[in-house]
């Protein structure tokens, strides 16, 4: 895919949607912190579900670590892994609070050293809570990007880094949002939904559905 194709594309999903943002619910980075932490392997609407009768009774780092793991699983029981989630979460919450003054921290490093954050994870903290032109590639972004010729690669980084490096820098901020629509309601996995694509004609995929 050239140069100008990725232009349009990206031209036609800033008109489509000019603040992209995620559907996670949350009110401050330490709640979207934890809610990306619930949300591998699973739902946005799922955690959400569970996050709305957390955060009301916890939502900062002293809160939920004081419930303890025992105290934690009832809330996100819901939610597939909870019992390694729940381990997590309480465990970050303590090393916010030791290390980060209750603060989550705007560095990589840094919040992949917190337990149950890999590089995907902090990858959306960087990029919805401090603006950081990051690109967080989960499955839906892996698909769109190999199967429209948009940033082709074999595994998530190599995605990840063909993405940064192909998408205009102008778009770069909101792609993440973009691609992760696209692959989730548009683009999806048995059958895409080439007929109500804004950029079916700018794709590279040439089995297209009608």
């Amino acid at each position: 895919m050239n140069k100008i194709k990725r232009e349009a594309i990206f031209q036609r999903l800033q008109q489509a949607n000019p603040n992209p943002t995620t559907e996670l619910v949350y009110n401050s980075t330490f709640e979207l912190l934890i809610a990306v932490i619930l949300s591998a392997q699973a739902t946005d609407k799922g955690v959400n579900k569970a996050t709305a009768k957390l955060f009301p009774v916890a939502n900062t780092p002293e809160t939920i670590a004081a419930l303890g793991e025992d105290g934690l699983k009832p809330y996100i029981k819901t939610i597939g892994l909870f019992n390694s989630k729940g381990k997590n979460i309480i465990a970050t919450c303590q090393r916010l609070i030791e290390q980060h003054q209750s603060q989550v921290p705007a560095q990589r490093e840094a919040l992949e050293a917190l337990p149950g954050v890999g590089r995907k994870t902090a990858n959306v903290i960087l990029n919805t809570a401090f603006h950081q032109p990051t690109m967080a590639v989960d499955t839906h972004i892996f698909r769109v990007a190999n199967r429209t010729g948009l940033a082709p690669g074999k595994t998530v980084l190599a995605v990840e880094k063909a993405l940064l490096k192909h998408i205009p820098k102008a778009y770069l901020l909101d792609a993440h949002h973009w691609l992760i629509l696209l692959g989730r309601y548009t683009c999806v996995a048995r059958n895409p939904r080439c007929g109500e694509c804004l950029i079916a004609d700018l794709c590279d995929f040439k089995e297209k559905t009608a």
